[in-house]
């Protein structure tokens, strides 16, 4: 039988981008701030671990693009009756199907169709990454199609297109856990919320989903660095985000001076259970890592 995960964890996760497009805008350019520092959103994240789990192990995950049998991306009433068959106004067996699936026991979601509206919290909650390198360069190219376009008064000549890449970025997504958010969902349907399962596979997609998702955009973003810092499990404390405490130099060396100074804090230190870094030591150089930290592979 699986046993309930408990405590609260802080932590991040450093994406590299090496001429690459992470996170694209509406345009094909890497998403960038009003000040010009490359970003990428949360559902970039969580779109390379969904990926990662439904592909790579097997889990069943909700809130994924799936096909129809005309090849046209199913709604979410569709995705719920190829799962579950047809909705009823039951709103606690709706609730329980849904919290079947990994990404709503972490990520939640919101179910609206019918009479049926549900808003489930997170357990983990993903901020926006902000490329933590000092250079922030994008650069685009025009590629050629192999075809013609038929519509086009040049018909006769193939088809130019064009691609945007990142030059190098080094993304940092903070990230929280608080089992609590589903307490209350899972009590209604009898289950045990998050379990230690859970966690183990959100870090293993943590650690590998964006280097497994790998697309023709995508090839050269990998995961670089996850952090995770477990608190005993009645702690209170609460640990501002590790974005701005985590810096990269001109050396590509990742920087956690300023979050080792925080841990060391004597309030805060007391507080945790464990510190975990994940990482390959062969192709990423990390220093000033907190001194209670255990380093593990990637």
């Amino acid at each position: 039988m699986s046993t309930a995960f408990k405590n609260r964890v802080y932590g991040a996760v450093v994406i590299k981008s090496l001429n690459s497009n992470y996170n694209a805008d509406f345009s094909g350019q890497p998403r960038k701030l009003p000040n010009g520092v490359v970003y990428a959103t949360d559902k970039a994240l969580k779109y390379s671990i969904r990926n990662y789990w439904k592909n790579a192990l097997g889990e069943s995950v909700f809130y994924f693009k799936s096909l129809n049998e005309n090849l046209a991306p199913r709604d979410l009433k569709e995705t719920y009756e190829v799962k579950y068959k047809d909705i009823k106004n039951d709103k606690v067996e709706v609730l329980g199907n849904l919290l079947q699936n990994l990404d709503v026991r972490l990520f939640g979601g919101t179910f609206a169709v019918k009479s049926v509206n549900l808003s489930l919290h997170g357990t983990c909650q993903i901020t926006h990454g902000v490329n933590k390198f000092a250079e922030n360069v994008i650069y685009s190219e025009q590629i050629l199609s192999p075809f013609r376009n038929s519509n086009k008064e040049d018909a006769d000549n193939s088809t130019l297109g064009s691609q945007s890449r990142l030059e190098e970025g080094h993304y940092v997504h903070h990230f929280s856990i608080n089992p609590k958010n589903i307490e209350e969902d899972a009590t209604r349907v009898k289950s045990i919320g998050v379990s230690v399962d859970d966690i183990a596979k959100l870090k293993e997609g943590m650690c590998k989903g964006a280097t497994y998702y790998d697309s023709a955009a995508k090839s050269g973003t990998e995961n670089e660095l996850m952090v995770w810092i477990e608190l005993k499990e009645n702690s209170k404390i609460v640990l501002p985000s590790l974005v701005h405490l985590i810096d990269v130099n001109d050396n590509r060396e990742i920087d956690l001076q300023k979050v080792q100074t925080l841990l060391k804090e004597e309030h805060i230190a007391k507080e945790i259970a464990k510190i975990e870094l994940y990482y390959n030591k062969s192709l990423t150089k990390v220093i000033n890592e907190p001194t209670e930290a255990v380093v593990l592979a990637i």
